[in-house]
């Protein structure tokens, strides 16, 4: 089988696979260090994802996951490190929320105003794509840099469509939407806690994650928007709104910026179809901004559907 694909949805769907004894091909137009998955801030937290009444089932697996990975950091890029959502009440969440351990209201002097606390999987991705690649290559995968055009003409009895926004030409599926990210990274000056100050309705918001590499500071969330060029006036707004929160980010060294385009849908895609001559075609993009968060969980649940044509 084919999985059309290598972000990380993609290589976690074909891992998934592999580790049930299937024999699988991972096709992908660029290695994974160069998808949109490689650039994301990557904090566990259901993100402008639908539909919500699955989401978190899939999310609470993939942070079991997530959970186990943690022991491991340097192998598997997975540290889990506390923060704080601002603005965020536990009675606007789904039930979901219920079930994340240790995820509570902030107490007084952690923020100021209504916040959740919590505990939560914070991803390197620079680490954690080739540890996924690494993985699938040693259960007998294979990854090849081939790009797709006709997910027809594609050789194999099962075909696995993990394309995310590519998924937008190669289906078509016009309901599949870029909603522009763009962040700065930073030199740490000692922070060591994430936060995150997030309107879903608004194009801007505020939060910076400690990662290994430095600290990354976010963002935005333009819909409609294709352009992969870092904005200055854009960036430097960024800046400002971590600043105003930890002054201390306003002095830090710039070490680069990142601009990706979240494969958003008006909920994810999970379908199993057919190709021509009874082939099978498993369907699994959408997943805006929370790819990483339900990874695992949507992963096995494509895998589940690849069934018995496999």
């Amino acid at each position: 089988m084919v999985v059309v694909g290598g972000g990380v949805i993609g290589l976690t769907t074909a891992l998934a696979l592999a580790e049930r004894g299937l024999r699988v091909r991972v096709w992908t137009r660029e290695p994974a260090e160069r998808t949109t998955s490689a650039g994301a801030g990557a904090l566990w937290w259901p993100y402008r994802i639908e539909p919500e009444s699955l989401v978190g089932d899939w999310a609470l697996e993939s942070l079991a996951v997530y959970g186990e990975l943690a022991a491991r950091p340097e192998g598997t890029g997975v540290r889990m490190v506390e923060g704080v959502h601002g603005g965020a009440r536990l009675e606007d969440l789904g039930p979901w929320a219920a079930r994340v351990p240790g995820l509570r209201p902030a107490r007084a002097g952690e923020y100021p105003g209504p916040a959740l606390w919590a505990r939560l999987p914070l991803i390197d991705m620079s680490t954690h794509l080739p540890w996924l690649r690494a993985r699938l290559l040693a259960a007998g995968g294979v990854v090849e840099e081939r790009t797709v055009t006709d997910l027809a003409a594609v050789d194999a009895a099962v075909v696995v469509n993990c394309t995310g926004l590519g998924a937008r030409d190669l289906v078509p599926d016009p309901a599949v939407r870029p909603v522009r990210g763009q962040l700065v990274v930073v030199e740490n000056p000692g922070i060591t806690t994430w936060l995150t100050v997030v309107d879903h309705a608004a194009a801007a918001s505020t939060y910076f994650f400690p990662q290994p590499f430095g600290l990354v500071l976010g963002g935005t969330a333009e819909e409609d928007a294709w352009s992969l060029t870092p904005d200055a006036a854009v960036a430097e707004g960024i800046v400002a709104r971590c600043a105003a929160v930890r002054p201390e980010i306003a002095g830090a060294r710039v070490l680069a910026h990142r601009v990706g385009l979240r494969p958003a849908r008006c909920a994810v895609r999970l379908e199993r179809t057919e190709l021509p001559g009874g082939r099978v075609l498993v369907h699994h993009y959408g997943h805006g901004g929370a790819g990483v968060t339900v990874a695992w969980g949507c992963a096995r649940r494509a895998a589940g559907l690849v069934g018995p044509a496999a």
